[in-house]
């Protein structure tokens, strides 16, 4: 068996752990689970540091659960939050946690026969019929509220100036938690509960609530909350959360994301969010140094990330369209594009509107006229001339030509390019 501790430790995936956990995790395959809050039908890359460590776990010869909150889901953590949230309905969860186990697949293994297959398992299955009555007496009176005050998580939101405070619902929150991790290792066998630093808290009145009640020992481990080099927070742009569902985030733009971190988050995020080893990514920084203007640590990182998230042929396709800016596209590699992704690459670049039935058109007219890609149709002719303008990635040599409906990309567009980096989009309405 490998050191799973030790794997997550030179990654620098460990931020605190119960002491024993290495040594129970070497006598043997174990059960640990992760909890994931099924506030959304898809995971998004901050969900990335807690799925990477159940991969490790299950790599390491061990038996992962990933734990969709079905019930927890419904009242909402306080760690980390400055407000209660909105409470989800059950139709809503159950969509979200289908939509979620269908992402995971792609990073453990559900279906195989090895006897470390990875598990699903949801907590609503389990709290749906546990009365509060039961649930008070059987549990409440485990914790003491004095044990529950002390946790940072409650501590904080009590001490914060908002008005709101914390409600009841809020703070039996973490003995809900940790009825999970009692469940689990009732009847699962979990033996070790894993997740964000910010769930210190809670997993560790789970491992007390075992202890407490079957007399039992429990493990815990943590791993650091993401952040940027500069401070900013991982994972957030100025369109949000970077998904792992394409519909919410491109693979485009999910490339783009890791291909544009600082060198100082690639050498980081390089050991947290890929499989490759440690002689690899080793390598891979020294080569780097040796020139970083060239950026391979980030095209290393874009690559493994976004085909382990989205697949090979998604990942070629992401690198095309980068190219589409900054290197020699092809026409047929620009009309292989998708609209979202066509929209995404050029996006912010000037977009005029057109009537569609005025096609075709002299190409004069069009960018010198009609638009104003040129400011008259005279400089139009003169750059023509000079061989500076392409529509559609196809250079235009004749001042006659006509552009008609065969050149709309997606239907409804032309690409428009005067000079090397000045492009417009002409939109057919």
């Amino acid at each position: 068996m490998k050191n799973f501790v030790e794997e997550l430790r030179w990654r620098g995936m460990i931020q605190d752990i119960m002491p024993g956990t290495e040594e129970k995790l070497m006598e043997g395959p174990t059960g640990a689970y992760v909890g994931i809050d099924p506030t959304a039908d898809s995971l998004h890359i901050g969900h990335l540091v807690s799925v990477m460590i159940l991969k490790h776990f299950q790599n390491c010869g061990h038996k992962p659960f990933a734990l969709v909150g079905g019930a927890t889901g419904m009242i909402g953590d306080p760690s980390m939050k400055s407000q209660e949230r909105n409470l989800l309905d059950e139709e809503t969860l159950a969509h979200n946690v289908s939509c979620i186990k269908k992402q995971l697949s792609k990073f453990l293994d559900f279906e195989s026969d090895a006897p470390n297959k990875a598990e699903l398992v949801n907590n609503y299955d389990w709290m749906k019929d546990y009365t509060f009555i039961d649930f008070t007496r059987d549990i409440g009176k485990h914790i003491t509220v004095n044990y529950m005050m002390a946790k940072d998580s409650v501590k904080k939101r009590l001490s914060s100036e908002s008005r709101e405070g914390m409600s009841f619902t809020e703070f039996t929150y973490q003995l809900l938690q940790g009825y999970d991790y009692l469940y689990l290792y009732e009847h699962k066998g979990c033996m070790l509960q894993m997740g964000g630093a910010d769930q210190w808290g809670n997993i560790t009145t789970g491992s007390e609530l075992i202890r407490r009640i079957l007399g039992k020992e429990a493990y815990a481990l943590t791993c650091p909350l993401i952040t940027k080099a500069d401070g900013g927070k991982f994972g957030k742009t100025e369109k949000g959360n970077i998904w792992l569902d394409p519909e919410r985030t491109s693979p485009y733009q999910f490339y783009q994301f890791w291909l544009n971190v600082s060198d100082e988050d690639a050498a980081r995020y390089i050991k947290i969010f890929t499989m490759l080893s440690r002689e690899e990514i080793e390598k891979a920084v020294a080569e780097h140094a040796e020139a970083p203007h060239l950026r391979n640590l980030q095209k290393i990182l874009a690559r493994e990330v976004t085909v382990m998230v989205h697949g090979e042929e998604e990942y070629r396709k992401a690198v095309a369209a980068s190219e589409m800016l900054f290197g020699n596209a092809t026409s047929e590699a620009l009309k292989s594009l998708d609209e979202k992704t066509f929209l995404d690459v050029f996006a912010g670049v000037p977009t005029f509107e057109l009537a569609k039935d005025k096609l075709p058109m002299n190409v004069l007219d069009l960018l010198g006229a009609e638009t104003g890609v040129f400011p008259s149709k005279g400089e139009c002719r003169k750059m023509i001339q000079g061989g500076g303008v392409s529509i559609d990635k196809e250079k235009v040599t004749d001042i006659n030509a006509m552009i008609g409906e065969e050149s709309l990309l997606n239907g409804k567009y032309i690409l428009a390019q005067r000079g090397k980096k000045n492009y417009y989009i002409i939109k057919m309405v």
